[in-house]
């Protein structure tokens, strides 16, 4: 093989941007690496050159070692996004000057130099510089630099990215004609999809520094192995169905899921791929050939030339639900395609059966919990509600067991015996060190969705060491559930959005965890009152105007019929994912009316998103969840950015 990659990891403080990254890449291939941008693609390109050090792991090339080894000694060829040609040399000096480093020949350089403008199309350019060239042509000389002094390996760092439309597709035909016919082994990275299927050999999927997929284009298409690629690689649908030991339906279409791996939970859920072009459309049910997903309403048809786009929503149906869904979405949205013209002809607002000719079935990749045991019966409690929610949800977890200055640490096999479960797969990593220390090492070695750890009771005393681990938690980037002492079963859930959070985020998993549990949701809003509406705008100092009182009413009612629709929205959003939902709206100062929502209804979970310090309008500088989590007595989920 002629690239060899084993386990490559690189990081920036505790950030790993490659993480674990594995791959073998054959002799003559075109290999592709597909990402987003911010995916680790571009990092994995410049460690295999050399201009980037390796922190872990090792590359091979042509079957030699040389992850320490210096750019010059790796015999590979770079081609950059942004050309990086030496403005004051002409195209000739360009293309030769790999090779006037390595003291060849003037006759040998020469030779090359014109064979490889030949072979970019370039031949007659030798003597101009690269201001004089275009875009596309300064790129081709980019190319037949990097390929002057024939790099057993060229890497292609977004090559076209800079490029219009027409000029991108012209040298991707260049680019491919010329890797074939110098057999020489090359990666790409890029995010364009069309590049990718149109170059590629193989399809390497990567997302957050780790490759997701590995495979053929058309593989990757039809067949992929995970959630991921199926829904990053071409148009998808991807709806989810909670399996639960009985026959999965989605309409009438029978679904047998794939066998699940050792240690999941007997409830998961999988995700159910339909491409646009594999439903078929008709405005009546015995008009379909095909097995019914159900009748829908067409929102839009769009003409597209050769073919027809269509959106459209089947009616929800009881265990399936959207996976990838706008906040406010009910039912199930679809993505259809057809031949343009064909029948029957559609418009929006229709009624419309749709019928599915092939899908795929995907067991979905887990969440992963980090279950934090102190040593003490409330981290004890905190870890067994963390292992309920876990079972229910079909995820993972790893129990962290750390020293409390009243509590020894548990040992390995008394925490494997009291909290075997076939529900979860429970791994236990045993450290010695500060609490706090222990957890971010944990969180910089792997990616977890969810924190479970105990609620400090007291500021100080024994439980110091418990509140900046809590403190700690809160900090971070991952989603935290602080448990106090005598919370077992969570039955109610209060969502709170408090007062002006977007609350979309926290409604979606907050959401997916009273699905999960049968758990019944409240939505609440929490508005200023006007005696603190006034109080803010007294402590603005500003004029008083004419009309104020006028004023005050318009903005009130303006944000009464946003928090209507977010609420509206929210509600929907619930019942969408199969959750009994309803909303409420109180008036107050957030934090104490949130408090005495969760006492009145007896909640037993409050969920509310990570708010930033100005968290509410005209409310103090203050972080709200570290607040609600010490005040309330009860579970209280604080969900991040990235659920």
């Amino acid at each position: 093989m002629s690239i060899l990659l084993e386990n490559l990891v690189k990081r920036y403080g505790h950030q790993a941007v490659v993480d674990g990254v594995s791959l073998e890449i054959q002799d003559g291939e075109l290999f592709v690496l597909l990402g987003s941008s911010g995916s680790g693609k571009s990092t994995i390109l410049r460690m295999i050159a050399g201009l980037t050090p390796v922190d872990e792991g090792r590359i091979l090339l042509q079957g030699k070692d040389v992850t320490n080894l210096s750019p010059q000694l790796r015999n590979t060829g770079f081609v950059f996004q942004n050309y990086a040609l030496f403005e004051q040399m002409t195209v000739a000096q360009n293309v030769e000057f790999g090779l006037s480093v390595r003291k060849k020949p003037r006759r040998v350089r020469a030779e090359r130099r014109d064979e490889l403008l030949a072979l970019v199309g370039l031949a007659g350019f030798a003597r101009r510089y690269p201001r004089q060239l275009s875009g596309g042509q300064q790129q081709r000389v980019a190319l037949a630099r990097a390929l002057a002094f024939e790099p057993a390996v060229l890497l292609l760092d977004e090559p076209l990215g800079a490029l219009d439309v027409k000029i991108r597709a012209q040298l991707r035909r260049a680019l491919r004609r010329i890797q074939k016919e110098l057999k020489v082994t090359a990666i790409l990275v890029t995010h364009d999809q069309e590049e990718a299927f149109e170059l590629a050999d193989r399809i390497g999927v990567i997302d957050r520094g780790r490759v997701l997929g590995v495979g053929a284009p058309a593989d990757l298409y039809h067949r992929p192995e995970s959630e991921f690629v199926a829904g990053f690689v071409g148009e998808a649908n991807l709806l989810g169905v909670v399996g639960d030991g009985r026959p999965l339906r989605l309409g009438e279409v029978e679904l047998i899921p794939p066998e699940s791996a050792p240690g999941r939970s007997r409830r998961s859920i999988f995700a159910v791929l339909l491409r646009p072009e594999d439903l078929s459309l008709a405005s009546r049910r015995e008009d379909l050939s095909l097995p019914a997903l159900g009748q829908g309403t067409i929102e839009e048809v769009l003409e597209l030339g050769a073919s027809q786009r269509v959106r459209l929503r089947l009616e929800t149906q009881p265990g399936v639900f959207p996976l990838a869904r706008d906040y406010g979405e009910a039912g199930l949205p679809l993505r259809a395609s057809r031949p343009s013209g064909a029948a029957p002809p559609l418009t929006a607002g229709e009624k419309i059966w749709v019928g599915a000719k092939a899908w795929r079935i995907l067991e979905r990749a887990p969440r992963h919990f980090l279950l934090v045991h102190d040593g003490t019966g409330a981290g004890e409690e905190a870890a067994r509600l963390g292992m309920r929610i876990a079972g229910a949800m079909g995820a993972t977890v790893c129990l962290l067991p750390v020293a409390s200055k009243d509590a020894e640490k548990p040992r390995e096999e008394e925490l494997r015996r009291a909290f075997a479960t076939d529900d979860s797969a429970t791994v236990v990593r045993l450290e010695s060190g500060d609490p706090s220390d222990i957890l971010e090492r944990e969180l910089s070695r792997e990616s977890y969705d969810l924190i479970v750890l105990p609620v400090a009771a007291t500021p100080g005393g024994a439980d110091a060491g418990r509140a900046r681990l809590q403190k700690h938690a809160l900090q971070s980037a991952v989603s935290v559930l602080a448990v106090p002492a005598g919370r077992r079963e969570i039955r109610r859930v209060l969502l709170s959005t408090a007062a002006g959070e977007a609350g979309k985020l926290d409604v979606f998993f907050g959401g997916e965890i009273s699905r999960s549990l049968g758990a019944a949701a409240m939505l609440l809003y929490v508005e200023p009152s006007p005696e603190a509406r006034r109080r803010a705008r007294a402590g603005k100092a500003a004029p008083a105007q004419a009309g104020a009182g006028a004023s005050e009413r318009t903005d009130t009612t303006r944000s009464r019929t946003w928090v209507y629709r977010h609420l509206d929205q929210g509600v929907r959003t619930l019942l969408a994912l199969g959750v009994r939902a309803e909303a409420k709206i109180r008036q107050g100062e957030p934090r104490g009316e949130m408090l005495s929502e969760a006492e009145e209804g007896d909640y037993d979970l409050i969920v509310l998103g990570a708010h930033l310090k100005r968290s509410y309008a005209s409310g103090p500088e203050r972080d709200l969840a570290r607040e609600v989590v010490a005040q309330s007595g009860r579970p209280v989920l604080v969900v991040k950015s990235a659920p």
